[in-house]
């Protein structure tokens, strides 16, 4: 039997479905598989029905192939790289013992992945605007979640799979769901971060959102300022990521429709960048005299806004993104108000001991000198609190608060005309005893006292995990699989809230991960 499924999109690709022929079982009795009667779905698709009618596919004949009428083909790198990442992934075992290819009996013996679409986007960068919804036409299909097939099964070790007739349709809820990474406070090794987005897929979460530098350490290769990370990360040679380490990154998760949204975070949570950039920091004072240490980007200066310029033109040719995360969080004043030039500038601007409006002068020449590199900027939410003058389409990012607050900041925010980004209910580095997944998947970006309207400009949300207790050793088990609770949550419907049901499903996602 073969089976074929349809696309709109190439980029849909990253989320497959498998279809089977109808033979006219109708009004099939819906099962239970396990305690879920969704078996081990994750995230949980908008539409589903099960049913106990089961089809065999065989790890040495079953293939994904391009169908005829499909309007991409061999030539697509993106579609044969994730049609061999499946073909693994549902047979492991087969793969794993090397055989090849040859005739067996199996009710399902070939997936045709047809490409509806006349500009099949094969080469394309995911965006902002990427659809990501899947119907597949006809009574039976499978749907497979991200890179990892879920519905095929099997009671032992075996190079048959079987799998049940399933009726799916698929769309997620909202458009950014975002995973941030911290690589400055612990170096992350490559390896670590494509595994990351390897799981990222699995639990389709669409956005890496990579904090790539801050206060510790300046990793970040740059062409045109290379003392950055020659000066400011931890080892310059086996502490930083290259320009071929960044594209290869990128690359990896463009494979994966997964956006690479890069952050560098100023003007505070810049001491690293100081090492190697001179004058770029704001000396700080004791009494009349320097003290020795630096605060915040020197806002005051021709020569940073200079700089700036430089680096984000560079920025923005080497990540292909349409956003830059410009940061603009936690500013600690007290440099700035020590130092007798910043006082004096302060004056003739006639801020007088107004601070936040010397940090919104600075940011505001920053958002003019990244528009012109044609990106759209997001931000954290210290920068509209302070009352900086935004472009519409900019993104806040509200992390600030408990419930309460960030629910009211959300309100604000939206009534503002901005669209926003929820953060604060899953910083995944705040560990606690037991299921603290629970927590972070009750959490919605939606709750909040706002119009309908305000709710449509809710993009979504992304779990953080900070490096101050994180590195190489720890990264994966802290992040996985509570980030997953994430996942579900901005992909699946609103009204998906049954605990009971998601750790049933949980537990066997988290396994099949660690297979």
């Amino acid at each position: 039997m073969i089976a074929t499924l349809k696309f709109t999109t190439l980029l849909l690709a990253v989320v497959v479905c498998r279809a089977t022929q109808d033979y006219g079982y109708k009004d099939v009795e819906e099962p239970t598989l396990g305690d879920s009667q969704y078996g081990s779905l994750w995230p949980l698709p908008q539409k589903v029905q099960m049913s106990t009618v089961a089809f065999k596919l065989s790890g040495v004949s079953f293939q994904i192939v391009d169908a005829k009428e499909s309007s991409s083909g061999a030539s697509c790198s993106l579609l044969q790289n994730a049609y061999r990442r499946y073909d693994e992934y549902i047979f492991p075992i087969s793969r794993m013992q090397g055989q090849n290819k040859k005739k067996a009996f199996a009710s399902v013996s070939e997936l045709q992945v047809w490409i509806t679409s006349a500009d099949s986007e094969c080469d394309n960068y995911p965006s902002v605007t990427s659809d990501e919804s899947c119907e597949c036409p006809g009574m039976m299909f499978v749907f497979l979640v991200g890179a990892l097939s879920q519905v095929p099964y099997s009671q032992s070790i075996s190079e048959y799979k079987s799998i049940n007739r399933t009726e799916i349709q698929d769309f997620p809820r909202f458009t950014h769901r975002g995973l941030l990474l911290d690589s400055s406070r612990h170096f992350l090794p490559i390896k670590v971060i494509l595994a990351n987005l390897e799981a990222m897929a699995w639990n389709k979460f669409n956005v890496f959102h990579w904090h790539i530098v801050d206060d510790p350490s300046f990793p970040y290769m740059s062409r045109t300022f290379p003392q950055l990370s020659q000066q400011g990360a931890y080892h310059p040679y086996t502490h930083v990521y290259t320009p071929s380490d960044v594209k290869m990154i990128i690359e990896f998760a463009r494979l994966r429709g997964i956006r690479v949204v890069s952050e560098f975070d100023t003007p505070g949570h810049t001491q690293s960048w100081g090492k190697g950039q001179k004058d770029l920091l704001t000396p700080c004072y004791s009494g009349a005299s320097p003290s020795g240490s630096f605060g915040p980007v020197n806002p005051i200066l021709n020569t940073t806004y200079d700089f700036m310029a430089m680096f984000f033109k560079e920025v923005s040719t080497v990540f292909p993104d349409a956003y830059i995360h410009l940061g603009g969080d936690e500013v600690d004043f007290s440099c700035w108000k020590s130092n007798p030039d910043i006082q004096k500038f302060m004056a003739q601007q006639g801020f007088g001991t107004d601070y936040s409006k010397l940090e919104s002068f600075y940011i505001q020449r920053l958002l003019d000198i990244v528009t012109t590199t044609n990106k759209g900027y997001m931000i954290w939410q210290e920068v509209i609190d302070n009352g900086v003058k935004l472009k519409a389409d900019t993104l806040i990012h509200v992390w600030k608060g408990n419930q309460q607050q960030y629910q009211a900041e959300m309100a604000r925010v939206t009534a503002s005309g901005y669209q926003a980004l929820l953060s604060t209910p899953w910083y995944l580095n705040r560990i606690s005893y037991g299921q603290d997944w629970q927590a972070a998947y009750k959490a919605d970006p939606q709750d909040f006292n706002g119009t309908d309207a305000q709710k449509k400009l809710v993009v979504g949300g992304e779990a953080c995990l900070w490096g101050e207790y994180v590195d190489a050793t720890n990264l994966t088990p802290r992040l996985w699989p509570r980030a997953s609770a994430v996942g579900e949550r901005l992909w699946s419907d609103k009204d998906v809230k049954d605990t009971n049901d998601a750790y049933s499903r949980l537990i066997q996602h988290r396994c099949r991960m660690v297979q």
